[in-house]
């Protein structure tokens, strides 16, 4: 039994030591720092990560839109700004630089004290989009302030166009359809949709003679809204005229006449009058 004591307190004495050695190395440890060099990725998330999707349909008087691409570092936040940079991935984009987009900048600036920004894309709403929908594929870089670590992180898809598509209540309201009714409507209307439900009828029958009244003289309705900043300009001959918004002369329909019944029609991307 005495030696059984000696051994206990042995022990308590060896553990009192060990408990003082730990403490005083707390006491001395340096606190764990993050210490590399900041890196650059975009910020995407959910269905942004596949592709960003953008689209002028709705909105025809937008000659241009910047779309902004979120980026964010990891590291360490600096008191100075510093720049980071993209690139366009010619050979997996169908976009043309100058024709659907604003070539890119050399360098871009990530603000002082700030662990976000945006990379700016401005694209460009011409006729040719109207037909079909363009990709762009752009990559981060590094530099001198900012370095790129994951390549999963660094890619980001842009698909746009101006493309309408029929929508489900059309037919029920509006009959044969056509992408350019379909703009003329939403110019002349300024609705995006309208609804299936018969009780809303009257309302929905409004909108449907605010375009009638549009395709059965464009000219007096041009000049009835002058607020809308749209405008008929001869094509040649007075047979023929080009219907657009002052501020996207790109974005042109044509106005024709009939001369078996003496109006002007638009005509739609077939070739056939739009009724």
């Amino acid at each position: 039994m005495k030696y059984t004591h000696k051994l206990n307190a042995y022990t308590l004495a060896l553990i009192g030591g060990l408990i003082l050695i730990a403490a005083s190395s707390c006491e001395k440890a340096e606190p764990l720092l993050y210490d590399r060099a900041a890196n650059i990725h975009f910020a995407l998330t959910g269905n942004d990560r596949d592709s960003l999707m953008y689209t002028f349909a709705y909105d025809i008087t937008r000659s241009s839109d910047t779309i902004l691409i979120p980026v964010q570092i990891t590291g360490h936040r600096a008191g100075e700004a510093r720049q980071f940079a993209a690139y366009v991935e010619q050979d997996s984009s169908t976009a043309v630089a100058g024709t659907h987009y604003k070539a890119l900048e050399e360098v871009y600036t990530l603000p002082a004290d700030s662990g976000t920004a945006y990379l700016p894309v401005i694209i460009y709403n011409v006729a040719e989009l109207e037909e079909t929908s363009v990709s762009l594929i752009v990559k981060l870089r590094a530099t001198d302030d900012l370095g790129i670590e994951d390549p999963r992180l660094i890619r980001a898809k842009l698909v746009f166009s101006a493309r309408l598509e029929q929508p489900q209540w059309w037919s029920m309201w509006l009959g044969s359809y056509s992408r350019t009714k379909h703009q003329l409507f939403l110019i002349a209307t300024e609705q995006t949709s309208m609804t299936m439900d018969g009780l809303d009828a009257p309302r929905n029958l409004y909108y449907v003679n605010l375009l009638t009244m549009m395709l059965n003289n464009p000219f007096q309705w041009v000049e009835d809204h002058p607020e809308k900043g749209y405008v008929l300009s001869p094509r040649g001959t007075t047979d023929a005229y080009d219907f657009y918004h002052q501020d996207n002369p790109e974005r042109k329909m044509l106005l024709r006449k009939n001369y078996a019944s003496g109006r002007y029609f638009f005509i739609d991307e077939n070739g056939a009058e739009v009724n």
